[in-house]
């Protein structure tokens, strides 16, 4: 069964066009116009996630996705905007927004964010999980211990956490504002290029595996690709 898309967006040609980018990419996307209907379609129907347009007539987005919250609290909602105030940004997160993506925007990066938040939805119950076995590398996030091609090395608590981020979201993207709220507990410059470094540091450890590859997607995240 496709997943189930909530799309609340006023403009009519922006919203048609991108319902019908989703929906040839395999999801079924249900289309609101305001906030009201939004939160109707949302009352009466399932959702696997919701993509709100903030600035709408009758309710905005932000008032709309506190009402789909005390409805239901584990919905991933993105939210969609031309403003790109650090106000409204920061408002969204604390509203329990899964992404915030500014206007005009590439269609295929928020497929792929769309696709990691499901990803990472179902991957809730896999978040135990401390042994991984992917190419030839053994990585053990317990023990902090990562053997590739036989060779064993000990990774610092962040490139351990890193990694284990990239693991579970194996084939998938991983955006980098998820790793920063996750490991470093904050986002600015200076975390952002710290987790730079540490992707570099990891890129170092795993290139004796020509099975296995960190690639970046659109400059917003990352993918750990395994080839064999």
């Amino acid at each position: 069964m496709n997943n189930r898309i909530l799309l609340v967006e006023d403009d009519q040609s922006f919203g048609a066009v991108l319902k019908d980018y989703l929906t040839i990419n395999n999801f079924e996307v249900t289309l609101a116009r305001d906030g009201e209907e939004g939160l109707k379609q949302f009352t009466e129907h399932q959702f696997d996630i919701c993509i709100f347009d903030v600035m709408m007539p009758k309710k905005d987005g932000f008032s709309l996705a506190e009402d789909a919250k005390k409805l239901d609290k584990n919905v991933p909602i993105i939210f969609l905007t031309a403003k790109n105030l650090r106000e409204d940004i920061l408002k969204g997160y604390q509203l329990g927004a899964d992404d915030y993506i500014t206007k005009p925007f590439d269609t295929e990066l928020l497929l792929y964010k769309i696709k990691a938040i499901l990803s990472r939805s179902s991957n809730l119950e896999q978040e135990e999980q401390e042994e991984f076995e992917l190419s030839n590398i053994r990585f053990n996030s317990l023990m902090r211990t990562l053997e590739v091609n036989g060779v064993e090395h000990k990774l610092s608590p962040k490139e351990n956490d890193l990694l284990k981020l990239l693991c579970l979201h194996r084939h998938d993207f991983m955006p980098r504002e998820l790793a920063l709220r996750k490991i470093w507990k904050k986002e600015n410059y200076f975390t952002a290029r710290s987790m730079d470094v540490y992707i570099a540091k990891l890129r170092k450890l795993l290139k004796p595996d020509s099975g296995l590859e960190i690639i970046n997607v659109h400059g917003e995240g990352f993918r750990l690709w395994v080839k064999n």
